[in-house]
Formats: C-alpha cells, sequence, structure tokens
C-alpha cells in the first residue's frame, strides 16, 4: 500500500493521469471517426489504398506492444514486491519493445516514401481523392500515435533511472503507475489503428 507524504499528492497525480488518458481518447477518438466517414464515401480508395500497407509489420508491432503493456505491469508488481531487479528487466524488456516497434515503423514509413506514398508528393498529386484522403490519414495517426510512444518510452526511461537510484520502491511508486497507465493508452490506441488501417477491407 502507498504511502502518502505531506509534500506528495498520489492521488491527484493518477486522478490528473486518468483525466489526461480520457482527452487522449476523446482525440483519438475523433480521428477515428473522421476515418469512419471518409472510408464510408471512398470505399474502392481506401480499400485500394490500404492493400499498399504491410499488415505483417502491423501485426508484429501489435504483438510487440502487447508483450510490453505485459511487461510494465508485471514491473509494477515487481516494485509492489521489493524485487528492484525484476522491475529494472521487465522495464529494459519494454523499452526494447519500443525501439523493435520504432525500428519496424522506420522501414514501414521509409518504404512508403521511397514509393512517393506520402502527402504532397508528386505521386499522391496524380492519385484520386480517396487515395489521398487514406495516407493523409495514415501518416498523421500513425505518426500521433508514434509521438505518444515516444514519450512513453521517456516516461518509463526516467521510472527505470528512479527505480536504480531507489527513489521508486513499494511505498512510491505512482511515476511508475501513472507511465504504465500512459503506455497501456499507447497499446490501446495501436489495437484500434491496426485493423482500422491495415485489415478492414
Amino acid at each position: 500500500m502507498e504511502h502518502t507524504e505531506p509534500d506528495r499528492d498520489d492521488i491527484g497525480a493518477k486522478l490528473g493521469m486518468w483525466v489526461f488518458i480520457f482527452t487522449e481518447i476523446l482525440l483519438f477518438g475523433g480521428l477515428f471517426l473522421v476515418y469512419a466517414i471518409m472510408r464510408h464515401r471512398y470505399p474502392e480508395d481506401f480499400h485500394l489504398a490500404s492493400r499498399q500497407l504491410n499488415t505483417f509489420i502491423g501485426a508484429l508491432n501489435t504483438l510487440v506492444l502487447l508483450v510490453s503493456s505485459m511487461t510494465v505491469a508485471m514491473s509494477i508488481s515487481a516494485v509492489q514486491k521489493k524485487d528492484k531487479r525484476m522491475a529494472t528487466i521487465l522495464l529494459l524488456i519494454t523499452l526494447l519493445c519500443a525501439v523493435i516497434f520504432l525500428v519496424n515503423k522506420y522501414f514501414e514509413w521509409g518504404h512508403k516514401i521511397s514509393l512517393s506514398l506520402y502527402p504532397g508528393s508528386d505521386l499522391m498529386m496524380q492519385l484520386k481523392h480517396g487515395y489521398i484522403l487514406f495516407f493523409s490519414l495514415y501518416f498523421f495517426m500513425t505518426g500521433l500515435h508514434l509521438l505518444h510512444l515516444i514519450i512513453g518510452a521517456i516516461i518509463l526511461g526516467v521510472a527505470l533511472a528512479k527505480i536504480r537510484l531507489g527513489l521508486i520502491n513499494d511505498q512510491h511508486y505512482v511515476l511508475l503507475e501513472n507511465g504504465g497507465l500512459y503506455w497501456h493508452l499507447v497499446d490501446l490506441i495501436w489495437i484500434f489503428l491496426f485493423p482500422l488501417l491495415y485489415l478492414i477491407t
């Protein structure tokens, strides 16, 4: 059980994180709604454009994030059980998963850019409006998700450093807990992005 101190408001910190997560869900919910409307208006263009995405890489990144969500949750349990070594290992695995995701996304985006399938390219301007909308939404939504993943990895990196210094322990772990919540949000967003962009035809 977490102890409270006069200069620390753990309950307020957790509540603030839940409010922030709610606003992020609203943001991505709006983007998903826009995507659904545009897909309904241009079903054939969206279907053909989505076939340009690499389903294997998308599925691999989904698996990577699911594993990372498990390890970050296990790291919180390890801290609560005073197992500093295991918490450190589990967070390192989580961060390794983040790196794998970033590398996969780098190659995926790089391939699209090499084919000039990105907003503003000469080739894109010659394609149908539905194609332009699909790839614009693809780069924007996956890019925004990528930004969230990088921020989450930084938060968990800070938590890892504090665990090693003993600043995060079985009585003071709200930063790690909030970082874990944020990381689960990153995972949840991708779980919606993957079928929307890669699977629904």
